[in-house]
């Protein structure tokens, strides 16, 4: 039995029907038939999805605006997208989530590899900050906000608004609290540091929880090391090497705000006193501190996408070898540098290529010790390859 209720699209002949079968989540704008009646459709709308047989696929949402026209919501063809199937793909995500972490801090849902596809959900103990960044989940932004409150028992939520993605679909990039209060930035605890995240005004959702399991595994390299953070964001991987015993940490970013609120971490922590921090270019404090003469037995750089696109792949590559060129002279003999890329057009043999060439190009030799990604409370999908796109590479400089 099918929908009688919704719209009906339909797969063009030469649409790759069967890797959306196989659980490809996506249909692009040149695999649909685009008459009248379907470009007429509002952002957003839940249709039924049909092969070029009129075999019917699933439910899907679609927005005629996007590039990504259709997004798999459901593979039954006679689901019903309302408030108790929200719910119920949230209590899946809950119960993971649940069996991974001790407390509320995580990545409740990570999109299509949680079943709500282009939706971000982050926890934050009471609160909750929903990135919706597809047009469907704009359309039920509401019942989403309600049934994770139901689901969660989280008493604020946030929509944040912002980044990349919202614009490809066409919506509008206003923050707001949609529900409950906030008395300003929330303490995370987190491999033994504690994080201050800035729901409302901060990057993203506030707190980049992906890199956990890599926060922990530089923090095991950290006791005892002088360790320089670059891109540092609000601590990241400097407040996570103090809890594991580092001596001293130096954060380094863009954003004074970032800044402020890893010094607000570190006094938190009780570690201030092993805690500085210098904002500027990183690119230029990198090359400051070598003509400083600066050592350090860990360096770590998590910079932002530069690749974010295909287009922007090989001007995303040069950047990345560069980050390891600059950084690679900072490193003491037998120290530690740790590499990071969250762009999923940089796959993780051309990153390990232009880390490799940045660190050669910079007279240093190198052991890889560790390959990272991203924590289990993110998901991949296996047929999706952007949905696995953080790497962290750990090299071993030689003495």
């Amino acid at each position: 039995m099918t929908h009688s209720d919704i719209p009906t699209v339909r797969l063009r002949p030469k649409a790759n029907a069967r890797a959306i079968r196989h659980g490809f989540p996506w249909v692009y704008a040149n695999e649909l038939v685009t008459d009248r009646r379907t470009k007429a459709l509002a952002p957003g709308t839940v249709a039924l999805l049909e092969d070029d047989a009129r075999s019917p696929m699933g439910v899907v949402t679609v927005n005629p605006n996007s590039r990504i026209i259709c997004r798999m919501l459901d593979r039954d063809p006679a689901a019903r997208i309302d408030a108790n199937w929200l719910a119920a793909r949230l209590r899946a995500a809950l119960s993971l989530r649940e069996q991974l972490f001790d407390a509320p801090f995580y990545r409740l849902i990570h999109a299509e590899a949680d079943g709500l596809p282009g939706v971000v959900i982050d926890r934050f103990g009471d609160a909750a900050v929903i990135q919706p960044n597809a047009a469907w989940a704009d359309v039920l932004l509401e019942p989403l906000a309600q049934a994770l409150q139901d689901v969660t028992g989280v008493t604020t939520v946030i929509k944040n608004a912002t980044g990349r993605a919202r614009v490809l679909e066409g919506l509008d990039e206003d923050t707001a609290l949609l529900t409950g209060a906030l008395d300003g930035p929330v303490p995370v605890p987190m491999n033994g540091a504690t994080y201050m995240a800035d729901l409302l005004g901060g990057q993203k959702t506030g707190l980049f929880y992906d890199q956990r399991p890599n926060h922990a595994f530089a923090a095991r390299l950290a006791r005892g090391a002088r360790v320089l953070d670059v891109f540092s964001h609000v601590g990241g991987f400097g407040l996570a090497a103090l809890a594991g015993g580092a001596q001293s940490a130096l954060a380094v970013d863009g954003s004074a705000a970032a800044l402020e609120l890893a010094e607000q971490g570190a006094q938190a922590g009780g570690m201030a006193d092993r805690f500085a921090t210098r904002r500027g270019d990183a690119f230029d404090v990198l090359a400051e501190l070598a003509q400083e003469g600066a050592q350090f037995e860990m360096v770590i750089c998590d910079p932002p996408a530069f690749a974010p696109n295909k287009q922007a792949l090989e001007a995303g590559l040069r950047a990345y070898e560069r980050v390891a060129r600059l950084a690679a002279p900072l490193v003491a003999p037998g120290g530690y540098l740790g590499l990071c890329s969250c762009s999923h057009a940089a796959d993780l043999a051309k990153f390990r290529g232009a880390s490799t060439r940045g660190i050669g190009r910079a007279g240093r030799s190198a052991q890889l010790l560790h390959t990272g990604f991203a924590g289990a409370d993110h998901p991949m999908l296996p047929q999706l390859a952007e949905s696995g796109y953080l790497k962290a590479l750990f090299f071993r400089l030689a003495p």
